[in-house]
């Protein structure tokens, strides 16, 4: 039986209340541990520890010493790799084809990746004119915010939590981070690589729990935390939103999506095949990134929704470890529910189930766990709520446009604004519309390649704030002018 306690000051620390959740596999529903709830208590003592360690060991680290030792971190993941990726694969249950190749190496990375391009980063210095003509000199200094909450998601959880500890670490602040209670695995293994690497106690804290009336509020709520990233539901970052707004500390949230990809006649079929199917079905379609809604020229509708449900029947259900699999269940009954719900109100809305729709038989062993089908439909309006409501499981909804004005339009007409995929050719009319498409990330004949020195954020309610190389730097750092008059 495993207990994943909190991590608290480079110690691990269960709850004083003794209250405990389950933790269970998605893949056949058993159980894989119990999970200590943090009380205010906890979330208390790991917000002051990580107060405290700014004025430590960690706060007169010279640059060149913390990068050095972030880069160690990344180096220890790596060396444990075949155990944050047991860890990661037993709470997620995605394969280990994916698991291996996206989460724990870019998980990794984000720790060097981060601490080398924000190390390196130049600020500002002016000389300014004076009445006695002697002048003065402005020069630009970024400290560390302080203590940055993290509350990061379940679908890619060492990836994503690390993108965010990655940068706030380099650039000299401490974390209390809270995983998703569905994922607390990873997260809480990283607290022994910290201590392995030398990480002073306190710079890296983890508490468990839920959100309300739990350790996500309890840590939103703080007095001592002064910043918030967060990335989640829309609904919860307007939660978060309103308690970071007592004491006005800064916030970064990255949200909700329904992503569009449009694919022109004149793209290469193949690959906007294959890369419409990543988008819609990789990770079970728990990516905020992927696509939902897909919208092909006429001209090669027919071809595309063939080829799209010829490659969804080739997708192999199966266990993490199965070396055939690419495709596991969703990360939790629960969640499998939301998405039932959305396949049968599809079906409510006049949809055509062109593929998939339901729950597969995976026989006796598995049948428990939290399998379904990946789905594509077609017919549906376009104010049907599975149109417009964000899903997040494997699924999409093809349709087809005439013009190009028509494609925009479509993929404008929601209240979010993440990501899209552009399919086409043509590169006067990839920029053309891209340049259009109301998102912060937009792909030209690719999905999901992320160049760590780029701006990552979304638009309208997909997020507030941009992070990624030195764009992190306006959330992790104040930047202060520093006026010598001469």
């Amino acid at each position: 039986m495993n207990e994943f306690k909190h991590f608290i000051n480079g110690a691990y620390v269960a709850s004083a209340s003794g209250k405990t959740f389950e933790n269970r596999c998605p893949v056949d529903n058993s159980l894989i541990g119990l999970v200590h709830e943090a009380s205010r208590e906890e979330v208390d003592q790991a917000v002051k520890a990580a107060k405290a360690a700014l004025k430590g060991p960690w706060g007169k680290m010279t640059q060149a010493a913390r990068t050095a030792m972030l880069n160690r971190v990344a180096d220890r993941i790596n060396e444990r790799f075949d155990e944050f990726l047991a860890a990661e694969c037993r709470d997620t249950g995605k394969p280990y084809s994916i698991a291996s190749h996206i989460d724990i190496p870019r998980g990794a990375a984000n720790f060097t990746a981060f601490s080398e391009t924000l190390a390196n980063h130049p600020t500002e210095a002016f000389k300014l004119d004076t009445p006695d003509g002697l002048g003065a000199l402005n020069v630009g200094q970024r400290t560390p915010k302080g203590v940055i909450a993290v509350i990061s998601p379940w679908n890619l959880p060492l990836l994503l939590m690390t993108f965010k500890v990655g940068p706030a670490l380099a650039c000299g602040n401490t974390v209390v981070v809270k995983p998703s209670e569905e994922t607390p695995a990873t997260t809480t293994l990283l607290g022994e690589v910290m201590n392995e690497c030398g990480v002073p106690p306190g710079v890296f804290n983890v508490v468990h729990g839920f959100g309300p009336n739990s350790a996500g509020e309890f840590l939103t709520t703080h007095p001592l935390v002064n910043a918030i990233t967060f990335t989640g539901e829309t609904r919860t970052g307007e939660a978060i939103m309103k308690a970071a707004s007592v004491g006005l500390r800064n916030i970064s949230m990255e949200l909700g999506g329904k992503n569009p990809a449009i694919v022109f006649a004149d793209c290469d079929l193949e690959k906007a095949v294959e890369g419409t199917m990543r988008s819609a079905f990789v990770n079970c379609g728990q990516v905020c990134l992927g696509t939902e809604r897909v919208y092909i020229e006429r001209p090669v509708y027919d071809a595309f929704l063939k080829r799209m449900k010829e490659q969804v029947a080739k997708l192999k259900l199966g266990r993490p470890e199965d070396p055939a699999a690419n495709f596991g269940p969703l990360v939790s009954l629960e969640h499998r529910n939301k998405v039932k719900y959305y396949y049968d109100l599809a079906v409510e809305e006049g949809a055509t189930v062109e593929i998939g729709g339901g729950i597969p038989d995976m026989g006796e062993a598995l049948n428990g766990g939290a399998w379904i089908e990946p789905t594509i439909w077609t017919g549906l309006s376009d104010d049907a709520r599975v149109i417009r409501e964000e899903i997040f499981g494997p699924c999409c909804h093809i349709r087809p446009f005439d013009t190009e004005e028509e494609a925009i339009q479509l993929a404008n007409d929601t209240e979010y604004g993440l990501a899209a995929a552009i399919w086409t050719e043509n590169s006067s009319r990839a920029i053309r519309v891209a340049e259009q498409i109301e998102a912060g990330l937009v792909w030209v004949n690719s999905w999901f390649l992320r160049d760590l020195r780029t701006a990552f954020g979304g638009a309208k309610q997909s997020g507030i704030g941009r992070e990624g190389g030195v764009h992190g730097l306006e959330f992790y750092t104040e930047l202060k002018n520093i006026c010598i008059k001469l």
